[in-house]
């Protein structure tokens, strides 16, 4: 339409909204991952829109490593709940207790996500996974489409990515295969808390600053609980504190903030020169490629 200029979150959340429609469109058996983050709750906003006023046509799911924040689960539950979506939950718990996954010895389950994730996704036949991966947050995720396509393991492989000129997206997959899909392939954190500003969109409250028990481990803050404690060299202090992401506890840092408003976070970010995971993510500082391998094994 000539004349008509969209400001750049509303031409962020056109293009989201297209490849929410583009999948229900192409797909079968798509579904939403949806851990109470900011990343997916923002996805679960964009395709409550998409298809407004009709109910959205995909489940959600969870890999619930057993070691969340609790203030996230009940936001999770709170938010199926009220739309009433369904809620698929692969749990990382339960492969343990049957003996098909191991505890590692530094206590985080991060790494442990890939197999019940892989299998429920086959079990379930779900051939379109919808990831709030965003392409600012980490080298091996800029390298993703925005339709990036598994092998019937769940692999990824880089070489096996196709063009997306004038934003065609190929869904075209093997029996077996499916396609991972992030419509916020384009959005930079700050577009994300722009975003949720602008619509008025709920959060958990750790993502504000919040006075919370931790302890210093490879210079980041983290929450003592059932996942492991405190060596005795290591001192639980109450800080003031807030998440910059949302993930298992054993591996997940605080940083120090006074941000307790949306503006003051969205001026927090805007300031900030370190990534979000770079920041705030121990499993992402095991070795540089350590998301890119994990990635090729499945894991998001």
């Amino acid at each position: 339409m000539r004349g008509v200029t969209l400001s750049h979150l509303d031409a962020l959340e056109s293009e989201a909204v297209h490849i929410f429609r583009e999948v229900a469109g192409e797909f079968e058996r798509p579904v939403i991952l949806f851990s109470g983050g900011k990343d997916s709750i923002v996805m679960l906003h964009l395709a409550l829109k998409a298809f407004a006023p009709a109910a959205i046509p995909f489940s959600l799911l969870h890999v619930d490593t057993g070691h969340n924040f609790p203030e996230v689960l009940e936001y999770r539950d709170r938010v199926v709940a009220e739309h009433g979506l369904r809620l698929h939950v692969a749990s990382v718990q339960d492969y343990i207790d049957a003996g098909k996954l191991r505890e590692r010895p530094d206590g985080t389950r991060n790494p442990l996500q890939t197999v019940p994730l892989t299998e429920k996704i086959q079990s379930e036949k779900f051939d379109a996974v919808f990831g709030g991966g965003r392409r600012d947050e980490e080298k091996a995720r800029a390298k993703e489409r925005v339709f990036s396509l598994r092998d019937e393991f769940s692999q990824w492989d880089p070489r096996r990515q196709r063009p997306e000129l004038w934003q065609l997206y190929n869904g075209r997959h093997a029996a077996g295969e499916h396609v991972r899909v992030f419509p916020l392939s384009n959005w930079t954190e700050l577009d994300v808390w722009q975003y949720i500003a602008r619509e008025g969109i709920e959060l958990p409250q750790i993502y504000f600053a919040h006075r919370r028990e931790v302890f210093r481990r490879h210079g980041m803050w983290l929450t003592p609980g059932d996942w492991g404690s405190p060596t005795e060299c290591e001192t639980v202090e109450k800080r003031l504190v807030r998440y910059r992401t949302v993930g298992d506890m054993s591996c997940t840092g605080a940083v120090d903030s006074e941000a307790m408003t949306l503006d003051s976070v969205i001026s927090e970010i805007a300031a900030s020169r370190l990534t979000e995971r770079g920041a705030t993510r121990a499993d992402d500082k095991m070795s540089e490629a350590a998301m890119e391998d994990r990635k090729r094994e499945g894991y998001f």
